[in-house]
């Protein structure tokens, strides 16, 4: 293997010419090796090719599991949500909080915004005072100019909300920055956004360098750069469920309900307060969120920077969920900003994108929120009372013990035989190592 290989052209190669070079240059030209790769080519020849042109260089699939929870009752209707996840237990604690939640009334959804932001970035010698003297002159010349854009948009409810601009010179030498506010309907949207925002740094240009709406000695402003943010702030989704303290059901694990409430809120509660704390249980939350994200050909990176950066707003990393007692009520409470799509993009390329948004009746991208919030609520929901209860690792371990036993290579006739071995034990790769070295 080369640990230095260096190559040109090589996004000009075709890609079998791509293939040879890595499998030669990497795994001393192993046809094993290039069986592992082209083993996971699809094939429909088309839809292969499909999924070759969502990145570059494409050499083969990078298989995940694709699985549904079902039993989500959600503002009274009930799905089955696909989630894409290798992690052991995850599709397992969603669907069993799903099926508990379902015979308590359900997750209920409330949409709070659907805002999505885009900045021009750009320096200038004038000021803040001088821009939004002539702010209605630029906003409506920048606005005329991107009618063609759009059009189509705005017909279906959706187009540009508020333009302002921003101050950051006490941050940055003679830094402003054009915000934009924009609707973009059942698309994510970026690709509107950020042709609109690369439409006004041209508008800019040609008021205040060209037109010389300042005058000359202040025609000298320079585009730094023109993309939408992912930090979504107002595009907003709360999941709630609530039932009575007593309503949470018989002793779990030795726990009546009112002793697990309070432990329960006691652990959401550390969440809030300690960062440490809160970036597991933040990341919980995302085991499910990501699952449907990722199943609907949306973009899980982009949810989780906007997710994380919303749960640090005032100062302090927190938990994105907050839990009450009042009045002998419980409420578990899941606020996150979830900037999703349900045309376009991936959406409406990848087959299994398609249909995962099938097997939830085609949403609508509001619809979409409210189904991905409440699975982050409920996959929550099931984290934190495993840790009040079992602890967490119980069910994770028993879940992971069959990856195990694959991992071990344990032959099918001992599976069975491991596993109930294992009922009410202990779970470790060296466990079972032992266990299977034992019987052969």
């Amino acid at each position: 293997m080369s640990k230095n290989a260096r190559i040109n052209g090589f996004s000009k190669m075709t890609k079998d010419q791509k293939i040879d070079w890595l499998i030669s240059t990497y795994f001393a030209g192993s046809e094993d090796s290039k069986k592992v790769l082209t083993s996971f080519w699809l094939e429909n020849a088309n839809d292969q090719k499909s999924i070759d042109n969502f990145s570059e260089n494409v050499l083969s699939n990078y298989i995940l599991p694709f699985s549904v929870a079902p039993n989500f009752l959600i503002d009274g209707e009930v799905f089955t949500v696909p989630m894409v996840i290798e992690e052991s237990s995850v599709v397992a604690a969603a669907s069993s909080a799903a099926k508990f939640w379902m015979s308590r009334g359900g997750i209920r959804t409330e949409i709070i915004q659907t805002k999505k932001v885009g900045h021009v970035n750009f320096t200038w010698n004038g000021t803040l005072q001088m821009l939004e003297g002539k702010k209605s002159e630029i906003f409506t010349y920048l606005q005329e100019n991107t009618q063609c854009l759009t059009e189509n948009m705005v017909k279906r409810g959706g187009g540009i909300l508020d333009l302002k601009f921003v101050d950051l010179t006490d941050q940055v030498t003679n830094a402003f920055q054009l915000v934009g506010q924009f609707e973009t309907c059942d698309s994510m949207g970026a690709n509107f956004i950020n042709t609109i925002l690369e439409q006004f740094a041209k508008d800019l240009i040609q008021l205040i360098n060209i037109d010389a709406i300042y005058g000359v000695e202040y025609s000298e402003l320079e585009i730094v750069m023109s993309i939408l943010s992912n930090y979504t702030p107002e595009c907003l989704v709360r999941a709630s469920v609530s039932c009575s303290i007593a309503e949470l059901g018989d002793p779990i694990n030795g726990q009546d309900a009112d002793k697990l409430a309070r432990k329960f809120k006691t652990a959401v509660d550390i969440a809030r307060a300690d960062v440490y704390r809160a970036t597991t249980h933040n990341k919980g939350i995302f085991n499910g969120i990501d699952a449907v994200v990722l199943a609907t050909g949306n973009d899980f990176r982009a949810i989780e920077a906007c997710g994380h950066a919303y749960a640090a707003r005032d100062g302090q990393y927190r938990s994105l969920s907050f839990c009450s007692l009042d009045d002998d009520k419980f409420t578990f409470t899941l606020e996150i900003p979830l900037a999703v799509g349900t045309i376009g993009g991936l959406t409406s390329l990848h087959p299994l994108a398609k249909c995962a948004l099938q097997i939830l009746g085609n949403p609508s991208s509001s619809q979409l929120m409210s189904i991905i919030a409440a699975t982050g609520l409920a996959q929550n929901f099931a984290a934190v009372k495993s840790l009040v209860t079992t602890g967490i690792q119980k069910g994770h371990m028993r879940m992971h013990l069959q990856n195990i036993i694959q991992q071990i290579g344990v032959d099918e006739n001992k599976i069975e035989l491991v596993k109930a071995y294992f009922e009410n034990k202990t779970i470790s790769f060296s466990a079972v190592r032992t266990y299977v070295d034992s019987i052969i």
